[in-house]
């Protein structure tokens, strides 16, 4: 085709990276428009001739709906490792290719230490406290430490091996489970663990996880019941790995001294969720990636993915399978040459 392809970018990207070599990059290789509403709000008309989007990982769901409103919709450059709001049928049938940013870096120290702060958060039950401060009140409040604790890990993959390390730097024993085979570089005094016997033994548990058919639901009634008396949960992974209806039992019974959560089965998190009403939980909105470093990298790589595809280089490992088998792209008027 002649010209530039048109380029919508969601999910705030502007703002977040606006004067970065990544956007201006962008700019280069294509006509770019910034959304800045719901893409289900936007003026389809407007939206007919664009060819590439740009979207952050589970912002705005991509389904067949939305395809048949991009009628010239060939590329997606999905930011982030995973694509689990993709209808990946939808888009192959389309043959619209998605690309992932897989070999993205990301600073592996952020989920890390947004676990550590909401496990703190928890145990010295500063959430509250702040509150009754601010109210004007002067409280006498007891905490825990998390010294002398004992930590269990569910998953010790990219986040839960740092997460071992931290714990053990904070005098924590430290218990892992894992579904796979053991990666190579292990976290040092680490004692692996069958699920429920680590759900017995754990002060505090923490998910990392990745969302599969094999996890989702993994913490439901029986194992959260599992989890010895006055334990703290934190999940920083998928929400839809707890049973958020049993969560709220144990927690409102005291079973569960508290929890803290950066991620929901339904997100947002509904205004009318329970567990925004409970005084033992702290709440975060799905930020534990959320960190500068992380929004310029994927800009970077989403612009080094678009160049890759209109010279025709776009690997078949950096595309959501099976639209790898869409590649190389000969497709009549295509951004990519046949």
């Amino acid at each position: 085709m002649s010209g530039r392809p048109r380029l919508l970018v969601l999910d705030d990207y502007e703002r977040r990276i606006a004067g970065s070599p990544a956007m201006a990059r962008l700019r280069e290789l294509a006509e770019v428009t910034v959304l800045d509403q719901p893409l289900a709000q936007a003026d389809v008309d407007g939206l007919a001739d664009v060819q590439v989007l740009m979207a952050i990982r589970e912002r705005t769901r991509l389904d067949g709906d939305l395809f048949e409103r991009l009628p010239r919709l060939e590329l997606v450059l999905q930011t982030g490792g995973h694509a689990y709001h993709v209808d990946e049928p939808a888009a192959t049938r389309r043959g619209i290719v998605v690309a992932l940013s897989r070999r993205a870096r990301m600073p592996t120290a952020a989920v890390p230490e947004l676990t550590f702060g909401l496990m703190i958060a928890v145990l010295r039950r500063i959430h509250p406290l702040a509150g009754e401060l601010s109210s004007g009140a002067w409280p006498d409040a007891m905490g825990r430490t998390l010294s002398g604790r004992t930590l269990g890990i569910l998953g010790l993959g990219r986040h839960g091996r740092p997460v071992a390390r931290i714990g053990a730097a904070f005098g924590m024993r430290v218990l892992a489970w894992e579904r796979g085979r053991r990666p190579a570089d292990q976290p040092v005094e680490v004692e692996r663990l069958p699920l429920d016997e680590l759900l017995d033994r754990s002060d505090v548990v923490t998910v990392h996880l990745r969302l599969s058919e094999e996890s989702r639901g993994l913490l439901d009634r029986e194992r959260l019941a599992r989890m010895r008396p006055g334990a703290v949960l934190v999940n920083t992974a998928r929400g839809a790995i707890v049973d958020e209806d049993a969560l709220v039992e144990a927690l409102r019974s005291g079973r569960l001294a508290g929890a803290g959560l950066d991620v929901f089965a339904t997100e947002p998190l509904p205004a009318a969720s329970p567990l925004r009403s409970l005084p033992n939980v702290v709440l975060t909105p799905h930020i534990g990636w959320k960190v500068d470093e992380v929004f310029h990298e994927w800009a970077a790589i989403a612009a080094e993915q678009l160049a890759a595809y209109l010279d025709g280089r776009l690997g078949p490992d950096e595309v959501l399978a099976p639209a790898a088998a869409l590649l190389p792209r000969e497709r009549a008027g295509g951004l990519a040459p046949g």
